[in-house]
C-alpha cells in the first residue's frame, strides 16, 4: 500500500493509492466519491488487494486541488461538489485510462462509488481498456444510458436514495437489457461506505460479493 504518481496522456501528473498484492494477474481500477481518495477509497482499494486484485485509485481532484480528502459532512459534500464542477468528463477518463495503464496486469476492471460510479460506466462505454465494470450507486449513469458499453457491466443501486429516482434505474435497465441491475431494499445512498450514517451492512455485504464473483467471472480468464 503506496502513494504512487501518475502522469495522464495530456502531461497531467497526479497522485494515486496503490494496493498490489505480489503475483496479483487481476487489476482494478477503484475511482472515487467525490470526497477524494480518503480513507473509504483507502479501505475499498486494500479490501480488493486482501482479495487478490491489484488496485489502483486515482485522485481525480488533483486536477483542481492536489491531496483532496474530504469527510461526509454537508460543507464536504458542497466543497466535494464544487471541485468535481472544475474537471471535464474528458480529463477525468484519462486519468482513469492512466491508473489503468500503470497496474500493469493481464486483465483489468474498474469500479465506482457515487461520482466514481458513474465513471465506472464510462469506463466500460468509453474506454477499451477494461474487461469487467462495476457502479455503485453512480447518479450520472442514467443521463448517459445510451451509451454502448464494450465490457461487461454489473450496476449496483440503494432503493431508498433520494438523488437517485427508481425511475433512472429502470430507465436503465430499459435501455441497457444486457447490464446487471441491483437495487438493495432498505439502502440508500451510499450504503457501502463505512464511513456515513447511509451505511448498510447487509446491503454492502451483497453488492461485495456481488461485485468480487463478476470480476473473478470476467477477469480471471
Amino acid at each position: 500500500m503506496s502513494k504512487v504518481t501518475l502522469t495522464a496522456a495530456d502531461g497531467h501528473s497526479f497522485s494515486a493509492y496503490r494496493a498490489s498484492p505480489e503475483g496479483a494477474r487481476m487489476g482494478l481500477v477503484v475511482v472515487q466519491e467525490i470526497f477524494g481518495v480518503n480513507g473509504h477509497m483507502r479501505f475499498v482499494s486494500d479490501t480488493f488487494a486482501e482479495a487478490g486484485f491489484a488496485v489502483i485509485s486515482p485522485a481525480l481532484f488533483d486536477r483542481a486541488e492536489k491531496d483532496v480528502e474530504l469527510g461526509y459532512a454537508q460543507e464536504d459534500v458542497q466543497k466535494g461538489l464544487a471541485l468535481r464542477a472544475k474537471i471535464t468528463e474528458e480529463q477525468v477518463m484519462m486519468d482513469v485510462e492512466a491508473a489503468a495503464a500503470a497496474l500493469g496486469t493481464p486483465t483489468i476492471g474498474v469500479i465506482g462509488y457515487c461520482w466514481g460510479g458513474t465513471i465506472a460506466w464510462w469506463g466500460a462505454t468509453r474506454s477499451r481498456s477494461f474487461k469487467a465494470a462495476v457502479g455503485w450507486y453512480g447518479g450520472g449513469i442514467a443521463a448517459t444510458k445510451t451509451e454502448t458499453p464494450n465490457c461487461p457491466v454489473q450496476l449496483h443501486f440503494g432503493a431508498e436514495d433520494h438523488g437517485i429516482p427508481m425511475t433512472d434505474v429502470d430507465a436503465i435497465r430499459a435501455a441497457q437489457p444486457g447490464v446487471e441491475v441491483f437495487v438493495y431494499e432498505g439502502a440508500g445512498h451510499g450504503f457501502g461506505c463505512e464511513q456515513r450514517a447511509s451505511f448498510d451492512q447487509k446491503s454492502f455485504e451483497q453488492a461485495q460479493s456481488r461485485s468480487l464473483d463478476f470480476f473473478r467471472k470476467h477477469l480471471a480468464g
